[in-house]
């Protein structure tokens, strides 16, 4: 199994970029499907990005062209790159790991929007 820690959140303007990372301690990183979720006040947790073992990518409609999940697998770690950043990007942010139906999920980074 392994163990997700998000980092990389904080305070920015809208147009701004942020990077999160998600870094995932124990073995076997490189076989799990990583997916970022977030959550804003009062609303549930919703699908933003995906990077696939094979390293396949999709993204939810209201984040594609703006942001871009990769991997490092040597680092065990996944990223999320966000640029043009929007008032209703604002949430705390999730990171999935996926395998055989058994997810981790990590504690969350809020990143929030100021407009």
């Amino acid at each position: 199994q392994v163990h997700p820690v998000e980092s990389g959140g904080g305070l920015v303007q809208s147009g701004g970029s942020l990077r999160l990372s998600c870094a995932a301690s124990g073995s076997g990183f490189s076989i799990y499907n990583m997916r970022w979720y977030r959550q804003a006040p009062g609303n549930q947790r919703e699908f933003v990005a995906i990077i696939t073992s094979g390293g396949i990518t999709n993204y939810a409609e209201s984040v594609k062209g703006r942001f871009t999940i990769s991997r490092d697998n040597a680092k065990n770690t996944v990223y999320l790159q966000m640029n043009m950043l929007k008032p209703e990007d604002t949430g705390v942010y999730y990171c999935q790991a996926n395998r055989a139906g058994t997810n981790f999920w990590g504690q969350g980074t809020q990143v929030t929007v100021s407009s």
